[in-house]
């Protein structure tokens, strides 16, 4: 069993990945591995380096030493975030990675924003089933404080997204927009 193929099972619409049991055991495995690293990045300081390579060991990736991060963190699979260069992640943020989160280059990304990637299906004889969507944070994208990203979003580049707002469609390249549900404010002066 590889993380590849359960990222695989996350989009397999004939086979659910959590009807089969030895799946979904290496999965949970993975999660919890997650939660361990976590709360080591959030319960003692680490230097700035420390924490790129804290990162790097939770995304199964190498994180750029540009890497900047003020903890806590939070991340439910870990495996399924990839980040640019030259990105900060500020306190707070929560990151739903299962469906695939991918971070450009030069990001900045505020306070408690909640990147979210799984929903529930709403029909009963469904039973809740989980549906992802990867978020693409395109480059020199700014969320601002308490944003909270939905599946299947992309942020365009030198887009710029208001405090609070709650993006659940594509967010076109240089504009700003802000609001629930967020909605075009204005073009970014170039």
């Amino acid at each position: 069993m590889t993380v590849e193929e359960i990222i695989a099972g996350f989009y397999d619409t004939e086979n659910y990945l959590f009807d089969d049991a030895e799946k979904l055991k290496f999965f949970r495995a993975i999660c919890q591995e997650t939660v361990k690293i976590c709360m080591e990045i959030n319960s003692v300081y680490h230097t700035p380096e420390e924490l790129v390579e804290l990162m790097s060991k939770l995304t199964g990736k190498t994180v750029d030493s540009s890497f900047r991060m003020y903890p806590p963190f939070y991340a439910d699979f870990g495996r399924n975030i990839t980040f640019g260069k030259n990105v900060f992640v500020n306190g707070g943020c929560k990151f739903q990675d299962q469906g695939g989160i991918t971070i450009g280059d030069n990001c900045l990304i505020g306070h408690n924003a909640v990147l979210a990637t799984i929903n529930h299906s709403l029909n009963p004889a469904d039973n809740r089933k989980l549906s992802y969507a990867p978020i693409k944070i395109c480059d020199n994208v700014w969320l601002g404080a308490n944003v909270t990203v939905l599946q299947g979003v992309t942020i365009g580049e030198w887009a710029v997204v208001a405090a609070g707002a709650v993006v659940t469609k594509d967010v076109e390249p240089y504009t700003i927009v802000g609001g629930i549900p967020a909605k075009f404010i204005r073009k970014v002066e170039r």
